[in-house]
């Protein structure tokens, strides 16, 4: 397979040229071919209009017009030639944008941060997003293809036009402009009405994503037929919008021809006066013929300039918006898991932007070895306490891992120190083992054993090497949970976080996943994040978060101190404190 060019800085435009150089020289050469060779088109058609004449007054034979047309012929076929091979390697340069910028935009996104990303949506970004890539390739494309069929040709048109007759071409000269004044009037509808359809097209498509995601549950409910009414809503919306988007884009070129080829009135009546010899310069019917004929297909090519500046404010606006998602990311070579180290919170806190404190003022050491409970009232912030840690928010006061600012590490460098499960599995379509491992060296028995999984996958037709499906959708909920786990524990990093990891499963395989944690990770600091409070006896310590407050313990004391904790764990213990 061909490796992808690396463009060094993606948010440049230029930086895409540079990069297919050599393509854009196999265009430069064959589109000067195709466009200079069709300059000698209406030479060709005015000689044999002129031969034609010859002919009939008998002043000249068949043989005379058919060697005019064989030559016409050989043009014609070198020209073609000529235009396959350009608008093959324009075509090959715009896949090669369009194929550049969606891998640069792809990195961007997967590292984009929730709070640029939770605003419109993630559906709607991406849809966006990949809308205005295929605008700028396209508009890059046109603008490549146009300097040659547009801009090199109306220089040979002209040149030929002010070579049979410099007062006639230059008043020829008047309407194109028009044509273009026209072009950018039309700028802005354009815009306005091609931006619309984006955002038409980005909530139908969020629309039938969450009609096509939660389809059990609108049939279980009954929703199904205000769901339906919805998406026809949203499918009326885009249709209307690309309606609009459509007609300007269609309509427009004749408008702008149509003006360009004002100026046949201006060719008409003193092309005639040249003609009878009393104009600026005399003329016979093959000057007359050819002069005719290469206006109008500079005309037309004026025209197609002019539905090419509409194209290019399209693009111009598409590159704007997409811009600041091109910036270059650069891998960082994976590291090994860190050693072991204690961590250091000092007036931790976290709030997501624009919105309430969830907690505040936790300062806690935990040293290595250590297993810390975490739990609290529902929505009191234990699922953000743990996501705190992964930096995709900023977080509030300092945490320290080995001495060191969490905030002030790489990505790398967080990823080496702290493991972490959350409630979304987020498995492979692949192997138990590749799962697992994503790319380590890992014990996969001994880790599967260790989540009390081992003989369920022994049962399994290939054992290890079984595919789970897509998101684990052949497993259980409890083998997707635990074959996550496994992954989590792979490595032993200083701060590993579970955020309910037992919650799909029964209390004797939680007790036993729970005795193997500390023997499998014996240095690395365990925040263990649950509801359940059935082990938390267990724990070296408990926090108890509870209206942005954090109250820290053994479990005795918590239970002796504070009465939300206590009658929290009595529920569900039926009143034994142990």
């Amino acid at each position: 397979m061909k490796k992808q060019k690396e463009i060094k800085t993606p948010d440049r435009i230029a930086s895409y040229f540079r990069s297919e150089a050599a393509v854009l020289c196999a265009v430069t050469l064959s589109g000067l071919i195709y466009n200079l060779g069709l300059v000698a088109g209406p030479w060709f058609e005015g000689q044999m209009a002129g031969k034609l004449g010859e002919i009939l007054a008998g002043s000249a034979g068949f043989g005379d017009m058919l060697r005019i047309v064989a030559g016409y012929v050989a043009v014609i076929v070198t020209v073609q030639a000529a235009r396959y091979v350009k608008r093959f390697y324009v075509r090959r340069f715009a896949n090669n944008v369009n194929r550049s910028m969606k891998r640069a935009l792809y990195e961007n996104l997967i590292h984009r941060s929730p709070a640029d990303t939770d605003p419109e949506g993630t559906g709607g970004l991406i849809t966006r997003a990949i809308s205005d890539v295929d605008d700028c390739a396209e508009g890059m494309r046109k603008f490549t293809t146009e300097v040659f069929d547009t801009g090199i040709a109306l220089v040979a048109y002209v040149a030929m036009l002010m070579y049979y007759d410099r007062r006639l071409g230059l008043l020829c000269m008047i309407f194109p402009p028009v044509s273009y004044f026209f072009a950018e009037k039309m700028k802005k509808p354009v815009q306005a009405a091609g931006a619309e359809k984006k955002k038409a097209a980005s909530a139908l498509n969020s629309a039938t994503l969450d009609r096509t995601s939660n389809a059990l549950t609108y049939r279980i409910y009954g929703c199904e037929t205000e769901r339906n009414a919805i998406y026809e809503k949203h499918l009326a919306a885009y249709e209307k919008s690309a309606v609009r988007s459509g007609l300007l884009a269609s309509v427009m070129p004749p408008v702008y021809r149509a003006v360009a080829m004002l100026s046949v009135l201006f060719i008409l009546f003193f092309g005639s006066l040249n003609l009878t010899g009393e104009g600026w310069t005399v003329w016979d019917i093959a000057a007359f013929t050819t002069f005719l004929s290469c206006f109008t297909k500079m005309a037309i090519k004026s025209a197609k300039s002019a539905k090419l500046f509409n194209s290019v404010h399209k693009a111009a606006v598409s590159w704007d918006r997409i811009r600041p998602m091109l910036k270059k990311h650069e891998y960082p070579e994976r590291l090994s898991a860190a050693a072991a180290a204690g961590t250091e919170l000092n007036n931790f806190g976290f709030a997501y932007p624009g919105r309430r404190v969830i907690f505040e003022n936790i300062s806690e050491s935990f040293r290595p070895g250590e297993l810390i409970a975490v739990t609290g009232p529902v929505a009191s912030g234990k699922s953000t306490f743990g996501k705190a840690f992964l930096c995709e928010y900023p977080y509030m006061g300092s945490v320290k891992i080995a001495g060191r600012e969490l905030k002030d590490m790489s990505d790398a460098e967080i990823a080496s120190n702290i493991a972490y499960l959350g409630h979304d599995c987020e498995l492979q379509n692949d192997t138990l083992e590749n799962n697992i491992r994503l790319g380590r060296s890992a014990d996969v028995e001994k880790l599967l054993k260790a989540v009390c999984m081992w003989d369920e996958v022994c049962e399994m037709p290939e054992g290890a090497r079984t595919v789970v499906g897509s998101g684990g959708v052949r497993l259980s909920g409890g083998q997707s949970q635990r074959l996550a786990l496994a992954r989590t524990l792979a490595e032993a990093k200083p701060l590993i976080i579970l955020d309910d990891p037992f919650s799909a499963l029964d209390r004797n395989t939680e007790r036993e996943i729970f005795e193997n944690l500390r023997a499998l990770c014996p240095d690395s600091t365990v925040l263990l994040l649950s509801h359940r409070l059935y082990l938390f006896p267990e724990a070296d310590r408990v926090i108890f978060l509870d209206k942005t407050r954090a109250l820290s313990g053994t479990h005795e004391a918590l239970y002796e101190s504070c009465a939300e904790y206590r009658e929290l764990f009595e529920s569900q213990n039926g009143g034994d404190a142990r």
